[in-house]
């Protein structure tokens, strides 16, 4: 199709308006006007377009607007699903603001308004800037992204819950967690054993009363005989109670309740997230296909992971290198220095996509449990502080994944290890 016979159009987007101007290949202005950022704005863009287009016999509409978060996602979103501009094979872009900046230094003389900042993004529409990234892919990337958001909502409100129910247990049960021998009485807290004992034993002293013998087949029965020695699980968690400070009888009930009613709603918000978790991988299907199988070859990104940076990158082709893809993400440090001296406590800037560095950082995660390379990156950097050890570590290895990301998605390959 010549782009002889295309319509560009560029929309610079604010909060409460689109500025719109459209022109041919020849740069000839053919619209330019402005309406408010809502549906009928929309609407009204709509019809103008299809005007325009049936007016000048074009095929074709590509239209340009820079990534402004929500501002420019219904937009978008409208524009890139309208039946009416399907008929001329419609194609949405939204491009990183800081692309469209330095084309900008192109048009030196040119002031900085909205009708012009249109104009700009309609132009790199005409000279092809945009032709390697990904267009808009409407509600589908719209349904996407508000389900792998949706999962960092419950998994943050699940971390909110325990540490919460953690001050509970520790003001019912303070020596739960304690060692003997190197041996608490459960690795997980929030396990279903660890649970049970919670729920079952009003007090410490209850299961101090309790022989071993009935701790034990208790322990065996819950766990369905999981534990290699449950007796010896019995033992110290007795030892536990027995080190616990008491509390007056009166202060126990309402402690209890508190505690059965977060570990109710942790139950609770952990099905969701197996129910969000199996909706995002049916909703990934088809989307973005290339992109999803590179970041599935790396070891320890799985689909829900996977659909999370996908959903929050768009198009790799957005970003210039691998540090623009850092800096979206806002995982950039500033420096810390004072004289010749650097410390090693340098803050994150986390001034990016708070959504994508929460899924790299947990991408990252995985990949130290199951890359050798990834585990030995995070063991040098956990071991160069003695302070925020595993936050600094997993983060940098996150960083150290980006890399990886950017230069996969990139060249549209495979990992190979």
């Amino acid at each position: 199709m010549s782009v002889l016979n295309s319509l560009f159009v560029g929309i610079d987007v604010s909060k409460n308006s689109n500025q719109v101007y459209a022109m041919n290949f020849d740069q000839k202005k053919l619209l330019s006007f402005s309406v408010q950022n809502d549906s009928e704005g929309a609407s009204k863009i709509e019809t103008k377009l299809i005007e325009c287009l049936y007016k000048n016999n074009y095929e074709k509409v590509v239209i340009v607007l820079e990534s402004t978060g929500m501002y420019s996602f219904h937009i978008a979103t409208y524009l890139s699903s309208s039946e009416l501009l399907a008929n001329f094979s419609v194609l949405v872009y939204c491009i990183n603001p800081k692309t469209s900046q330095n084309y900008r230094k192109s048009f030196s003389e040119m002031d900085k308004t909205d009708p012009k900042d249109s104009y700009i993004l309609a132009d790199m529409a005409r000279v092809g800037k945009v032709d390697k990234l990904t267009p808009v892919k409407g509600p589908q990337k719209l349904a996407l992204q508000r389900l792998t958001r949706h999962r960092k909502h419950i998994s943050d409100q699940i971390v909110r819950e325990k540490l919460y129910v953690l001050n509970n247990i520790f003001l019912k049960f303070s020596a739960f967690d304690h060692k003997f021998d190197g041996l608490a009485p459960f690795s997980d807290p929030f396990g279903a054993t660890a649970q049970a004992i919670l729920l079952e034993y009003k007090s410490p002293e209850e299961i101090i009363n309790t022989s071993i013998e009935d701790l034990t087949l208790f322990i065996s029965t819950i766990s369905k005989s999981r534990f290699d020695d449950p007796k010896k699980i019995a033992e110290i968690l007795t030892k536990c109670a027995r080190m616990s400070y008491r509390l007056d009888k009166a202060a126990y009930d309402p402690i209890n309740t508190a505690i059965a009613s977060s570990l109710a709603i942790i139950r609770c918000l952990e099905s969701e997230l197996k129910h969000i978790d199996k909706e995002i991988k049916i909703l990934t299907k088809g989307y973005n296909i290339n992109e999803y199988l590179c970041l599935l070859s790396i070891p320890g990104i799985g689909p829900v992971f996977a659909a999370g940076i996908l959903s929050e990158i768009g198009s790799i082709q957005q970003f210039d290198d691998e540090e623009g893809l850092a800096k979206f993400a806002g995982l950039t440090w500033r420096k810390n220095q004072s004289g010749p001296k650097n410390s090693e406590d340098t803050p994150m800037t986390k001034t990016g996509n708070s959504y994508l560095r929460y899924y790299l950082i947990e991408a990252a995660q995985m990949a130290v449990f199951n890359n050798p390379v990834y585990k030995e990156y995070y063991q040098k950097k956990f071991s160069e502080v003695k302070t925020h050890q595993h936050t600094r570590a997993l983060a940098l290895t996150a960083r150290k994944l980006v890399r990886l990301i950017y230069g996969l998605l990139s060249k549209n390959q495979l990992y190979k290890a």
